[in-house]
């Protein structure tokens, strides 16, 4: 584990429709991607949460944090880490981004002000406390894209190299990362 005073946050949930079956739980080089990404995140922080819908009944090596929502959307999880993340900076992790790499990391967390986040979205990213009531707010006001409530705060955009950014949608996007 990471000695760093960092929280990890990895986003497990989602319907996965254009997968075709959970996204955590598909392999990639002997291991699922859930278990890919809480590796790195391990690499990264000192604490770590996977975040998702315990009905979902994913069966992980790891415990799940229920988002306590009934809507399917990132917002949640990220909410739901950041509200039970010891630390002031939180690194947010989706399931399906499995070529990220813990320096990447980071490199988000280091320039985290409110928010740090790739110029092609807010996940991963990097997230501060003082950015959870703008989120909250969000979440309770069924705004459900993260990048509408980064519209309200003081966030960094960090460049990383594209091949980190991979993100895993279907079956095929996988077969092309084996």
């Amino acid at each position: 584990m990471a000695d760093r005073a960092l929280s990890g946050v990895l986003l497990v949930g989602g319907a996965s429709a254009r997968f075709g079956a959970p996204k955590a739980l598909a392999l990639l080089g002997g291991e699922t991607l859930a278990e890919r990404a809480w590796r790195v995140l391990g690499e990264t922080c000192d604490e770590r949460f996977a975040v998702g819908k315990s009905a979902d009944g994913l069966e992980l090596p790891f415990p799940l944090l229920d988002d306590g929502t009934d809507v399917r959307a990132a917002l949640a999880g990220l909410v739901a880490g950041l509200r039970a993340a010891s630390h002031d900076v939180a690194v947010v992790l989706p399931v399906d981004a499995p070529c990220m790499t813990a320096a990447a990391l980071q490199g988000l967390a280091d320039a985290c002000r409110d928010a740090a986040v790739v110029p092609t979205g807010p996940l991963p990213g990097a997230y501060r406390k003082t950015a959870l009531p703008a989120l909250e707010r969000a979440l309770a006001g069924g705004r459900l894209a993260i990048r509408e409530a980064l519209a309200e705060l003081d966030a960094a955009v960090v460049e990383l190299d594209p091949a980190f950014l991979i993100n895993v949608n279907t079956p095929d996007d996988l077969r092309r990362l084996g």
